[in-house]
């Protein structure tokens, strides 16, 4: 996909025309600190790509789209945000809802920038094929039952070993456990209702929360920039696009890394399908279609250029907070023996999946951040790790079963429901009262 790049550079430069009020303060002409594309320079990239970087740095187009999106924001959701003052938070979120629900008209005196943010979501890409959608999420569904409620901690925590990107949910307040488990839990009720039977149709649930997901992004945005305090030639803009590739695309990264290091250059039809689900998701999500490639290669290159061009920087305040908040939260309904168990060797397996996925498996560093492993947390994982694979493997063959397929399907299903139960209603929402300021932090 060739980018019109002078196109987004304009796209981004116009938000400060068009919202002043949240983008006034903003240098869209400066470089933010965050990017760099100096080969001297450490940047956030997985162990097993730095040796990438090299290529990665020398395809101008693939890191002037990087670049270019680091700026931008959303520009619809943005927008609608920008009625806070004047709406509130609470009738904003009512109006989306309902919209969402019944449709924009159903919404009396619905303002323009709702309408906007709603087509927007429902604007077909040209590439969309709802039924491999459909297909992508089913084949999803066995994964996100028995792996995601059990990971989604450990998943989670990754997103902040960054300084740069990790600082605006430091500075929205959710450095306490149980905003910290707030969180966690939205994140996974968001992924898990996207693969429910019909969940990204244009009233099914996925929709919706994907919606709410925007909203609460841009609520971020919008109390941080119009205090006035945010330094964009640091940070760049508040959860950038390119910042929302990392939870979107992961899935796909990985598999596309996978397929890669198989020798091959294309993914099967079953593949395929996983990858449209998990692109119509993100497009759902606000992301460009610039940013989302649908051929293994493209995927890699487009996600290991945003970790190339993105500087390492690690602050224990901000990022090392974060993580001990996140890992200390109580996930669990109750008290229960059950959640008990669940919890501790929930938190065991999360603790390992962090370790070998985000710190390279350096288990010094880790005890440093307040995540020693220890051998209980080694014998709870592969306990549990064999669990899961036992389940993952039975309902692999059952799915594929012509006489049982169904009825699998059916139980998966359940098992989601109950994980949503579990989990709560997610609100999506943030509350500016708990935020700090961004002049008092430094990368």
């Amino acid at each position: 996909m060739t980018v019109d790049i002078e196109a987004v550079r304009h796209r981004s430069a116009q938000q400060k025309v068009q919202l002043p009020q949240m983008y006034g303060a903003v240098d869209f002409g400066v470089r933010p600190e965050r990017f760099t594309v100096d080969p001297n320079v450490e940047s956030f990239m997985r162990a097993e790509m730095v040796s990438e970087r090299p290529r990665l740095l020398a395809n101008q187009e693939k890191v002037a789209t990087i670049e270019a999106f680091t700026m931008l924001g959303d520009e619809v959701s943005d927008a609608y945000v920008a009625l806070m003052p004047e709406l509130g938070f609470r009738k904003l979120t009512q109006m989306l809802a309902q919209a969402c629900a019944e449709g924009v008209d159903s919404v009396e005196d619905a303002p323009p920038e709702l309408r906007a943010l709603i087509e927007d979501m429902e604007r077909v890409p040209a590439w969309l094929d709802m039924d491999k959608v459909r297909e992508g999420a089913r084949l999803e569904r066995n994964f996100s039952a028995h792996v995601i409620p059990l990971i989604i901690r450990g998943a989670f925590v990754g997103t902040f070993m960054n300084t740069y990107a990790a600082l605006p949910m430091s500075l929205t307040g959710a450095l306490s456990e149980r905003t910290a488990a707030k969180r966690v839990k939205e994140t996974g009720a968001y992924f898990i209702s996207s693969v429910m039977p019909s969940a990204l149709d244009r009233y099914g649930l996925g929709f919706h929360s994907a919606a709410m997901v925007r909203l609460m992004h841009s609520m971020v945005r919008f109390n941080l920039l119009r205090k006035g305090k945010w330094d964009s030639e640091v940070y760049g803009i508040p959860i950038p696009q390119v910042d929302q590739m990392p939870a979107g695309m992961m899935p796909i990264f990985l598999l596309g890394l996978s397929v890669l290091n198989k020798g091959r250059d294309y993914f099967t039809p079953e593949e395929q399908a996983w990858v449209e689900c998990v692109r119509y998701r993100c497009f759902l999500l606000g992301l460009p279609e610039e940013l989302l490639p649908d051929t293994p290669r493209e995927i890699v290159d487009i996600m290991a250029t945003r970790h190339a061009t993105l500087r390492k920087a690690y602050d224990d305040k901000i990022c090392g907070d974060l993580v001990r908040a996140t890992m200390g939260a109580d996930l669990e309904p109750d008290d229960s023996r059950t959640s008990r168990l669940r919890d501790r060797y929930g938190r065991s397996l999360a603790k390992l999946f962090f370790v070998k996925s985000f710190v390279n498996g350096d288990r010094k560093r880790a005890a440093e951040m307040g995540m020693a492993l220890t051998p209980g947390d080694y014998g709870r994982a592969a306990a549990l790790g064999a669990l899961i694979g036992v389940r993952l493997g039975t309902y692999h063959v059952l799915t594929k079963i012509p006489a049982t397929q169904n009825w699998a399907d059916a139980r998966l299903v359940a098992k989601l429901e109950r994980e949503l139960e579990r989990m709560g209603y997610a609100e999506f929402t943030t509350d500016e009262s708990t935020y700090s300021s961004a002049d008092s932090t430094s990368a």
